[in-house]
């Protein structure tokens, strides 16, 4: 069965009329702006983000010995953009010497892979990497560590991406441009620990923030 996002469940758009209300749950709640996430207690949130704008440039969530990327794009008006990313990611994969394969997971096709980590002296380490289309949205997750092979330890991960609520707003934009995320409100910048991900996004690295719900 073909997964359809807003009718078998989340990531949501700020229009569905089923999506959850923020106010249900509000201790649990993280709002970036164009991205809206349950995080149950216990979830480590890192974000690396520009300290002057508070522009957020890469988010990930730790749950354990497993961790998960996000990133909200903006999408053409006329099709989802999730096959031809798939096909983006299996070629980028294969050309840089990593293993690649597609699985049906609980959101639809999925990229299944080994790719190099940065830093390890090019060791292969998996990543799964999942997409949902949105209205003139895409969302894509990466799971990675022990979330990337079994499912059961990617399980309150998996809920966080299904809690997902997009705003993707009224400007134009380019298919393939991220979605502006902005640090919550009253965010605790005083520590910070590394995000240990691979090398997903060619973003620049700016001051990481960590924040435990």
């Amino acid at each position: 069965m073909t997964y359809r996002r807003g009718i078998d469940g989340g990531p949501w758009d700020e229009s569905d009329p089923d999506a959850p209300s923020e106010d249900l749950d509000p201790g649990r709640t993280l709002n970036f702006g164009a991205l809206r996430l349950q995080v149950p207690e216990g979830v480590e949130v890192q974000v690396q983000a520009d300290q002057d704008s508070g522009r957020i440039t890469q988010l990930s969530l730790r749950d354990g010995d497993s961790g998960m990327q996000l990133q909200p794009y903006a999408s053409r008006k006329t099709g989802g953009m999730w096959p031809e990313v798939m096909d983006s990611l299996k070629s980028s994969i294969n050309s840089s010497g990593g293993l690649v394969e597609t699985a049906q997971g609980q959101f639809g096709v999925e990229v299944v892979a080994q790719i190099q980590a940065a830093g390890e002296g090019g060791a292969l380490q998996p990543a799964r990497f999942v997409g949902v289309d949105g209205p003139r949205w895409f969302l894509r997750a990466v799971f990675m560590g022990k979330a990337a092979r079994d499912q059961e330890a990617a399980t309150r991960l998996t809920e966080i991406f299904a809690s997902a609520m997009v705003s993707r707003g009224g400007s134009a934009m380019a298919p393939g441009a991220p979605l502006v995320m902005n640090l919550p409100a009253n965010t605790n910048t005083d520590s910070a620990l590394p995000v240990n991900a691979p090398n997903l996004n060619p973003f620049a690295r700016g001051p990481e923030i960590t924040e435990t719900r």
